[in-house]
C-alpha cells in the first residue's frame, strides 16, 4: 500500500508559509491550499476521506482465538474487582459476567497475531494525514448467550465504519469503528463494537481571565480541577462558599475526597455534612524547585507551601494555606477555612493560619 506522507511547514517572520520538504514559498491565494495540507498531507481532506473509506468492510481480525477458555478463576478475579456478588458467577453453573464479552478475546502485552494488515494500513494512513493521537470514545456490545466456564472463543473483527472528518474540542480527526464477533466453542455469542478518534491535536489557547489581563498574556493560568460526575457536588459546594463532606448513607462514615460508593461498607448512598472550616495541618511540602508560578500568589517562581489538613470532621484535604510565608508552615498550626479568588472562573477552598500560630512560628525563628 502507497503510504502518505505529510509535507511540513513553517511559517517565516514575513507570515508566508514555507513548504520545507520543497524549499519553495506559498503566498497569496495559494496559503489556504497550503494550510489545508499542512493539516492532511499531500491530499486534501476530500481525498484523505475517500481514501480511509475504501476500508469500511475490510478485515481488522480474522480467526482470533482467545487465549484461555472461559474460567472461573478470571470471573473471580473480575467480580472481586468490580464488587459483583451475583450468585451468578459462582458454583458449579456459573457463567461469566456478560460484559467480560471483550475481555476473552485480549491479546495481552504481546497482542494479537490475528490483526490484519488492512487495520494497520488505516492507521498508518490516518497518522500520515496527521491524526496522531487517538482516544477511545465509546463501546457497545449485544449479548446474544451466556459464557460458561470451558468454552473457547474465537472471534473474527471487521472495520465496520469511518467517519468524515469531525472538529472536536481534542481536535479534527475521524471515527473508526470496529465491530468484533464473538463465538463460543462455534457459536455466536455477542459482538462488540468499538469506536476510537484518530485526531490532530488542537492548539489551545490559554482562557482570557483576570489574571492574564493584570500580568499579560504571557501570565501563568493555574491548572483547572477535573469535574466529573462523582466530584460535582463538591464543585458546587465551593461555588456556594461551602465545604461539603460525603457522608454515607450506610455506616455513616465520612469520606474525603469524594467517591461513587463507601470504602467502608460498599454502599453507593449518601449525603453531605458541611464543615465548619476548622482543622490544622497534618503534614506539608514547600515546594523550591521545579519551579510552578501558577500556584504562587504573585505569580514569581515561589517557593510555595502545599498542606494536608486534618478538618475537625476527621477527614483530610489537600490545599494551601494564606497568611503566612512557606517557611513559617508547620505541623499542628491551626487553620481555618476561606476561600480565594485565583481569577474570574476559578475558586478554590484555603486555608488560612490562626494570627496566634503564624506569630507564634515567625518569632520561633522557623525556617525550612
Amino acid at each position: 500500500m502507497r503510504r502518505l506522507r505529510c509535507t511540513e511547514y513553517v511559517r517565516s517572520s514575513r507570515g508566508r508559509l514555507i513548504g520545507a520538504a520543497e524549499g519553495t514559498t506559498v503566498t497569496g491565494s495559494a496559503r489556504s491550499r497550503a494550510e489545508s495540507r499542512a493539516e492532511t498531507g499531500p491530499y486534501g481532506p476530500d481525498e484523505v476521506y475517500g481514501r480511509l473509506k475504501a476500508y469500511e468492510g475490510r478485515s481488522a481480525a480474522e480467526s482470533g482465538r482467545g487465549r484461555d477458555p472461559v474460567n472461573a478463576p478470571m470471573i473471580r478475579h473480575w467480580c472481586e474487582a468490580l464488587g459483583d456478588t451475583s450468585p451468578a458467577y459462582e458454583g458449579p453453573d456459573a457463567i461469566a459476567p456478560p460484559t467480560m464479552l471483550q475481555a476473552w478475546t485480549m491479546g495481552g502485552l504481546s497482542g494479537h497475531a490475528a490483526r490484519s494488515d488492512a487495520y494497520d494500513e488505516l492507521l498508518a494512513l490516518l497518522d500520515d494525514a496527521g491524526c496522531t493521537s487517538v482516544v477511545a470514545t465509546d463501546c457497545e456490545q449485544e449479548y446474544l448467550r451466556p459464557l460458561r466456564p470451558g468454552a473457547e472463543i474465537t472471534f473474527d473483527a471487521v472495520i465496520e465504519s469511518v467517519s468524515d472528518r469531525k472538529t472536536t474540542k481534542l481536535g479534527a480527526g475521524y471515527f473508526v469503528t470496529t465491530r468484533m464477533d464473538v463465538r463460543a466453542d462455534g457459536e455466536l455469542a455477542g459482538t462488540h463494537r468499538f469506536r476510537i478518534l484518530k485526531y490532530r491535536p488542537a492548539k489551545r489557547r490559554p482562557p482570557v481571565t483576570a489574571t492574564t489581563r493584570t500580568r499579560g498574556a504571557d501570565a501563568p493560568i493555574r491548572p483547572r480541577p477535573v469535574v466529573n460526575r462523582d466530584n460535582a457536588g463538591f464543585w458546587e459546594g465551593v461555588a456556594l462558599h461551602r465545604l461539603l463532606i460525603q457522608r454515607c448513607g450506610g455506616c455513616g462514615t465520612l469520606r474525603f475526597p469524594w467517591l461513587p460508593g463507601c470504602g467502608a461498607c460498599g454502599s453507593p448512598e449518601w449525603d453531605t455534612v458541611e464543615a465548619s472550616g476548622e482543622g490544622t495541618v497534618y503534614s506539608y511540602v514547600v515546594m523550591h524547585h521545579p519551579s510552578f508560578p501558577a500556584f504562587t500568589a504573585s505569580g514569581g517562581p515561589g517557593p510555595y507551601a502545599v498542606v494536608l489538613v486534618e478538618l475537625a470532621e476527621g477527614v483530610r484535604i489537600i490545599s494551601n494555606v494564606v497568611g503566612v510565608p512557606p517557611r513559617a508552615v508547620r505541623i499542628g498550626m491551626p487553620v481555618r477555612l476561606e476561600f480565594q479568588r485565583v481569577d474570574e472562573d476559578l475558586e478554590l477552598p484555603v486555608f488560612r493560619a490562626l494570627e496566634e500560630a503564624a506569630v507564634a512560628a515567625l518569632e520561633g525563628g522557623v525556617d525550612r
